[in-house]
């Protein structure tokens, strides 16, 4: 069910979802506005909380009128996880901007798209153009590939895995858009993800090394498997980077397109090689 529901998904997500009604980030705003105390634990608490009322929703629908009403929900869930909603407005807004040469809302929705990790103080325009080609590509990984990984490692299981990485990735988006960083550091929020983006970074890092430069991206990529300090985004974009090496780092327009264009290549091999693995477990 897990590779028939994942289709499923990224077939309404890239028809429907064009706004932040699906999408749920969106939908926990309310109890995030509620939250005046910030701590690692309230953040793990949270979380198993939300894990537990999904994995509690999902053991009470099991076995009803041939788990139709159960295949519903992990459909729901799935659309409101998975997708970047909003940010993909974010984007389309920021081509248009650029092609009207609108330096004010370009550089509005350039900070909308880098708000997790920022952009360096004083870079040029290349480097700028550059940190944007990152913050698409962590994107691409935060919103879609990442949990597409979690509700396809989580097998029978897999929509709570789903839900508890969708929310601490919401809670993030939260802090740093509305609080400020102190706050972010007491609630512990990075720490976790960075532990939780560790596998699923170097799954998606060798898609990038293969279709790139592999006699650069390769080496690189190793190093990695043994470096646990290096933040996930430096790990990623470094070894996204050389297949993006040969494309323009000037152009305003191209650029972005380039590595929105690299991050869909990267996407569709995920999905196959994950189809072709779930279709040999089914057929051995």
């Amino acid at each position: 069910m897990t590779l028939f529901t994942m289709l499923l998904v990224i077939v309404a997500e890239r028809l429907f979802k064009l706004g932040e009604h699906w999408q749920l980030d969106h939908r926990l705003e309310v109890l995030f506005r509620r939250i005046k105390h910030f701590s690692l634990l309230r953040t793990l608490l949270m979380t198993a909380g939300v894990m537990l009322i999904t994995f509690l929703l999902l053991r009470s629908l099991h076995g009803l009128f041939f788990n139709v009403p159960l295949l519903v929900v992990w459909i729901l869930l799935g659309v409101l996880c998975i997708g970047a909603g909003k940010v993909r407005l974010h984007y389309h807004a920021y081509l248009k901007a650029a092609s009207r040469d609108d330096a004010h809302a370009r550089s509005a929705m350039a900070s909308e798209l880098t708000m997790i990790h920022g952009v360096p103080p004083d870079c040029d325009e290349r480097d700028f153009l550059r940190e944007l080609q990152n913050a698409l590509l962590w994107i691409n990984f935060r919103f879609y590939l990442a949990p597409l990984f979690w509700f396809v490692v989580g097998g029978p299981w897999g929509p709570v895995l789903l839900m508890g990485y969708a929310f601490l990735r919401a809670w993030q988006t939260w802090l740093a858009r509305y609080l400020t960083p102190h706050e972010r550091l007491q609630s512990g929020i990075d720490a976790i993800l960075h532990v939780l983006d560790w596998i699923p970074v170097r799954f998606v890092g060798v898609v990038y090394a293969l279709i790139g430069h592999g006699e650069k991206a390769l080496p690189a990529w190793f190093a990695s498997l043994g470096d646990r300090h290096t933040a996930q985004y430096q790990v990623l974009t470094r070894l996204a980077q050389f297949s993006l090496a040969r494309e323009p780092h000037t152009d305003k327009i191209e650029t972005p397109k380039a590595a929105v264009s690299m991050a869909k290549k990267t996407s569709f091999v995920v999905v196959v090689v994950v189809a072709l693995l779930t279709i040999y477990g089914t057929l051995v």
